[in-house]
């Protein structure tokens, strides 16, 4: 293996030294460059520049679990293969594939062998002939693992290295101040060799902290993100990494520590020979996901949490007052870095995101309409005891059945204008395989398992799913037709880049109105967005379509005029318009 570059060392003995300021620096530089760089690979000798060149206006992910299509027969990820390929090879670029390794619990990420792939889906095979054709994303469960795998039972055997490899606390440690995303107690008492111990279990009792603050924890999981990149992993998804440092008397969450670990990894990503985007999943107030950018060296890409339940809220109340007051405040990423933008996942409509962003009565009409359509609400425990929402448990696809008024006729519309927001936005946008296929709640989901995020994760049966999408008047062969569509036109402008500048449009409070510019100044495209039902009128010159230029709206075919009558929205129309068409 050629000499790593000193311009390197320098870098991780810098962070090294801020996250474990008694270890032997140079002894841990050598071991993490041996960790992620094994017999066989190497680093660059310059590290890969911030640049806007690691995504395109041709980007675009599905999220799906190796399982949410099945047949009893054949192996999911096959048949997951199947169904990208022949539905959306050409409309989508990437594709996260949620956990699929063995696991116990939380619909895989409970962890029980990180470096297996679980043989109910298939093999690292079936892994590589999809990243043969889709930029696939893998998730980093790195903050826990499952209570019956092989690490911890080892760690209650007190056999090295897992003896300590786990968070231990104390029931009269201060825990107050703890950020919590669950209702469940902390800590967990378990037997060891050692006598009793409390562990910490930020998520559920299955799921078991572990404790960065060994190096070697560190270790292993930089051999793990080596092993997902050596089978064609690209992008590597950091989950609930704000929780990863804990110390008691704290909040521990987004701790310095923490944020050193991430920019750890990326200084390892940016010297990767392969092109790899590290992605940080952190669902909590907006200004607090935002610092996992850093000074551009921490993630590549952040999702875009607030978004959700903003768009959620305009499309339910008729106005995009919220959505545009915060739009209007968000930074451009910085070069380098793009936002994940999204309405669904498979976890629920996070609430702790529009903390500060929406009033408490509005969210509170959300929750009513939202349960009104089938709904779940998932709570949190507050410091100092109480509780308040967390998640909105629901289909998007059913959520958007109806306003604050009730259910209509408008799901369909409603359900495309959403979509199309985050189709215009500034970032990468992500669909979910349940929104991609519009499917409605899956209420026998819940009731077999118990665990209200069911609702939400669907196994399609494939000889159904074909059939249905054979009928073009069933749902799903509507949403996905309709889907494929704008986002197969999106793929072609250059104002839709991940970078390209983006102003908000101070419009009618009905309308969400954006303006997109290339990066060589030579498209822009007044994306606009009616998010009521009513019909809404727009003049031209409010949006400033420059004389002499012919525009049109990409989504419509229309010739659209600078000084023509004004430009008509039908509830929940979207149009594009745009100077190169």
């Amino acid at each position: 293996m050629p000499e790593p570059s000193q311009n390197l060392r320098m870098k991780l003995a810098d962070l090294i030294g801020r996250i474990y300021p008694e270890t032997d620096r140079d002894l841990l530089v050598n071991n993490v460059i041996e960790a992620f760089w094994p017999e066989g690979s190497h680093p660059r000798r310059r590290a890969r520049t911030p640049s806007n060149r690691l995504w395109s206006p041709h980007d675009a992910m599905v999220i799906t679990y190796g399982n949410s299509i099945q047949d009893g027969q054949h192996k999911p990820l096959d048949l997951l293969h199947d169904f990208l390929h022949h539905y959306l090879r050409g409309t989508v670029s990437s594709v996260h594939i949620l956990p699929f390794f063995p696991f116990t619990s939380d619909d895989g990420f409970a962890v029980t062998d990180y470096r297996a792939v679980n043989s109910n889906l298939g093999d690292w095979a079936d892994i590589n002939r999809i990243a043969g054709d889709f930029t696939v994303m893998s998730d980093l469960v790195l903050n826990h693992v499952s209570s019956q795998s092989a690490w911890f039972n080892a760690y209650r055997q007190g056999q090295p290295p897992y003896d300590r490899f786990f968070f231990e606390a104390s029931p009269e440690d201060d825990l107050s101040p703890v950020v919590r995303p669950r209702t469940s107690p902390l800590l967990r008492e378990v037997e060891t060799v050692n006598g009793v111990r409390h562990v910490w279990c930020t998520f559920s009792h299955d799921q078991v902290d572990l404790d960065f603050r060994n190096p070697e924890v560190l270790l292993e999981f930089l051999r793990i993100m080596r092993l997902h990149v050596d089978n064609g992993i690209r992008i590597v998804r950091l989950d609930a990494v704000a929780f990863l440092w804990k110390e008691a008397g704290t909040p521990s969450i987004h701790m310095p520590q923490t944020h050193a670990i991430v920019q750890l990894m990326r200084v390892l990503c940016d010297f990767a020979v392969e092109p790899i985007i590290l992605l940080t999943e952190t669902n909590v107030p907006n200004v607090e996901n935002l610092s996992y950018f850093g000074n551009r060296n921490e993630a590549h890409a952040v999702y875009n949490f607030s978004l959700p339940p903003l768009i959620l809220h305009a499309l339910m109340s008729g106005t995009a007052q919220y959505l545009h007051r915060w739009q209007a405040t968000m930074p451009p990423a910085q070069l380098g870095c793009a936002y994940l933008n999204f309405t669904a996942s498979h976890d629920g409509i996070g609430m702790r995101p529009v903390e500060g962003l929406l009033p408490e009565e509005e969210i509170g009409q959300i929750i009513g309409a939202v349960r009104s359509f089938g709904g779940e609400v998932s709570m949190r425990t507050l410091n100092g005891g109480g509780e308040a929402p967390y998640e909105l448990n629901i289909t998007w696809f059913d959520a958007m059945k109806g306003t604050f008024a009730g259910e209509d006729a408008h799901q369909l519309e409603r359900f495309l204008c959403s979509q199309t927001i985050v189709m215009a936005l500034e970032g990468i946008p992500a669909f979910y395989i349940h929104s991609m296929l519009g499917t409605p709640n899956d209420h026998a989901g819940v009731e077999k398992t118990g665990v209200k995020r069911a609702i939400n994760r669907h196994r399609w049966d494939y000889p159904t799913l074909l059939a249905r999408l054979e009928d073009p008047d069933s749902t799903q062969a509507q949403v996905l037709r309709h889907m494929r569509r704008r986002i197969e036109i999106r793929r072609q402008q250059p104002a839709f880049h991940p970078n390209a500048t983006q102003f908000t449009l101070h419009l009618d409070h009905r309308l969400f109105g954006l303006w997109r510019q290339s990066l060589d100044r030579d498209q822009s495209i007044f994306a606009l967005h009616n998010v009521s039902c009513e019909e809404v009128f727009v003049p031209p010159i409010s949006i400033n379509l420059i004389g002499g230029e012919d525009w049109v709206d990409l989504l419509s075919g229309e010739t659209i005029s600078p000084t023509g009558p004004e430009i008509p929205f039908a509830p929940y129309q979207c149009r594009w318009i745009t100077n190169r068409g």
